[in-house]
């Protein structure tokens, strides 16, 4: 017998339907029937007849009509609304489907691929591909005989009483309360749900998959004590794409991502909301039957080994470090552009002078300007027309980007790493280790404070800024008719028309706003947990502070994109190099010239999509012509060998990997 589920003013009703020529109105009645049934005023309504509602699927919010059958019109047991005439909407109200989840497929049948977990060969770009729903997850044998040996101990604790934290304990100060055999597992779940303490707007479906993946990659790893079992019911719930709603502020990064990952736990056990592409936001235990799944029933450790680990942090840094190297890579290609319409000169990028400071970062960076504006190699009427001018060098902002792009890598230990190197190999496969199957036994240690993930991702977000802050003073230079020679705002008939007049306010309002969101959250910390947990990381606000920072870099640099090639229309006919030709090419197809004052925004927001697409980006456009440069040009672009230089007492290897593989991430 076919049955749906109907979401009316806050509540999920299951209707059974047995007939399917009944119709669509006649399956709202019934469901506003059965919500008048269950309050004690009928909802406020005198009877079903004078309910005046319109009916729409809860995936992709589409109108049905209340004329045809559920049989022609819906699928068994799918997701709708009952939507009342006159009901205002509530302030919390959460959109069925969320913004942007359809721009990423959802792979089924033959186009199904795996991503193997194994807890150790996980990459930032492999879970960026998981949060798209690129792949589904499988464990490799080896992770799972390691966590089938961890349970074991687990089970072996809990068959001899032996008194071990948060298997049979409380939590917390509550750490020397034993807790009866008979009540373990009510146990974990009454940590799951005092835990879900989180608030604010729920975390994105793609997000949500990063939190749920990077999970599932650290319970691979065998040391958590999580059952087979249990950590299977897990991946079939992300591989069908069943999230859970996981509010994104509650977290203070040790003991780890409790409020978020608390919630994660609440909607795999049937508790709370949860999302899918096929239900929209709807009751977790109506989502996960509607995907032939059941809640988790958890075992003795397994509530615990869920919620303490850092991957509200870690997942959310992973997308900041990738965002960012994507747009730093960008950024170089539209600071080139700006100085070809400057008329500013290459010498700065000589290989020479950037050979006396070995630093691989800032070789790669005047690499690119050479491979983009070296008029032997791509010439150009713009550097010509100019070439025996009496200008002797270029404003900081121009000919210092591969020093102010070395603030791109972080210094650990005295060695030098880029930022995804980092995350690969420090945050993100990294476990709590508490359950040593080896040794069978547990032991309670530190491995979920968010010191490291925090620190790192707050010189991130001081790093990234930078690109914006630099840019924000280029754009100034284009605008400004006295520093750049080109019409004031790089408008005809100024006075009459504004120009890029407030499109440089919002760039320098978005730095602005940078400066205070680069404050370190890892400097505070405040004692939780009766001053058990007295230490905290601040993890989670270092984790969205730097996505918001990244964002607004990728804004600023979006209308400088726009100023430069604004600016080649009143230097034309001339023209600039090949590849920064075919930039601009690519930016002439979503954003005509600005002949005359328009509606701004739009411009702003098709050249930011063109920074941010991964398959017509303005890294793709110029890409090509870099690495056919490079080919042609190895001697210079080699890698610099390792060499350890002192400066004062401070003793840096300046080398980074001695790999091309990673260029990319400048």
């Amino acid at each position: 017998m076919p049955r749906y589920t109907v979401h009316v003013r806050g509540e999920w009703l299951a209707v059974p339907c047995l007939r399917s020529t009944n119709t669509i109105e006649w399956l709202g009645k019934e469901a506003v029937r059965r919500y008048m049934k269950n309050k004690p005023d009928n909802g406020g309504f005198a009877s079903v007849e004078e309910v005046k509602f319109y009916i729409r699927r809860c995936k992709g919010l589409g109108l049905l009509d209340l004329d045809d059958t559920v049989g022609d019109a819906l699928e068994d047991n799918e997701f709708v609304e009952v939507v009342i005439e006159g009901d205002i909407m509530s302030p919390d109200f959460i959109p069925s489907q969320p913004e942007g989840v359809h721009l990423y497929p959802f792979l089924s049948g033959s186009l199904v691929q795996y991503i193997s977990l194994d807890g150790n060969s996980l990459t930032t770009e492999d879970l960026v591909s998981l949060g798209k729903g690129l792949y589904k997850i499988k464990l490799t044998p080896e992770a799972e005989a390691k966590v089938k040996q961890s349970r074991e101990v687990i089970e072996r604790i809990v068959k001899e009483q032996t008194v071990v934290y948060g298997i049979t304990t409380g939590f917390g100060k509550f750490a020397r309360t034993v807790i009866p055999n008979s009540k373990l597992r009510e146990l974990q779940v009454n940590l799951v749900r005092s835990h879900s303490a989180g608030v604010g707007k729920p975390l994105t479906p793609e997000r949500s998959r990063m939190l749920l993946a990077l999970r599932i990659n650290v319970l691979a790893k065998g040391y958590s004590g999580i059952s087979l079992e249990t950590l299977k019911q897990v991946i079939e719930a992300f591989n069908a794409s069943c999230l859970p709603y996981i509010p994104e502020k509650g977290t203070v990064g040790a003991s780890g991502d409790l409020a978020p990952l608390s919630h994660l736990a609440l909607g795999l056990i049937g508790e709370g909301k949860m999302w899918s592409p096929k239900s929209g936001w709807a009751d977790a235990k109506y989502v996960l039957e509607a995907h032939g799944l059941k809640p988790i029933t958890l075992k003795p450790k397994e509530g615990l080994a869920l919620i303490n680990g850092t991957q509200m942090i870690t997942s959310l840094g992973c997308e900041a470090v990738e965002r960012a190297g994507a747009i730093a890579r960008q950024a170089d290609i539209i600071a080139a552009l700006t100085l070809e319409v400057l008329k500013g000169t290459t010498r700065a990028f000589d290989t020479d002078i950037h050979a006396v400071r070995p630093h691989q970062g800032q070789a790669e960076v005047a690499f690119r300007f050479r491979s983009l504006l070296d008029s032997d190699h791509h010439p150009s009427e713009i550097a010509e027309s100019h070439r025996f001018c009496d200008r002797v060098q270029d404003a900081y902002t121009m000919r210092c980007c591969p020093q102010v792009k070395t603030a791109f890598y972080i210094p650990i230990t005295g060695r030098y790493f880029s930022y995804k190197l980092y995350f690969t190999r420090v945050c993100l496969n990294f476990s709590l280790k508490m359950v040593f199957a080896e040794r069978e036994e547990t032991i309670s240690g530190g491995n979920f404070h968010g010191e490291y993930p925090a620190k790192a991702l707050d010189y991130l977000a001081i790093g990234v800024h930078e690109l914006a802050a630099i840019s924000e003073r280029r754009i100034e230079r284009l605008c400004n008719p006295s520093l750049s020679e080109l019409p004031a705002f790089l408008v005809t008939e100024g006075g009459l028309n504004s120009g890029f007049m407030i499109a440089h306010c919002t760039a320098a309002a978005l730095v602005s706003e940078n400066k205070a969101l680069c404050h370190p959250s890892s400097v505070d910390s405040l004692s939780t947990s009766a001053a058990t947990e007295d230490h905290v990381s601040m993890g989670g606000w270092a984790a969205r502070k730097a996505l918001r920072v990244i964002e607004h870099v990728e804004q600023v640099l979006a209308i400088e994109l726009l100023a430069a090639c604004q600016g080649i229309e009143f230097l034309r006919p001339l023209r600039t190099t090949t590849p920064l030709e075919k930039v601009y090419d690519l930016v002439r197809s979503v954003v005509r010239p600005w002949m005359k004052d328009r509606f701004m925004a739009p411009d702003i927001e098709a050249a930011h999509r063109l920074l941010v697409d991964q398959k017509a980006s303005v890294w793709e456009v110029a890409k090509p012509y870099i690495e056919k440069y490079r080919r042609e040009h190895i001697p210079e672009s080699r890698p610099i060998s390792p060499t350890a230089f002192s400066l004062g007492s401070l003793r840096m290897n300046a080398d980074i990997s001695h790999d091309h593989r990673h260029q990319d991430e400048l």
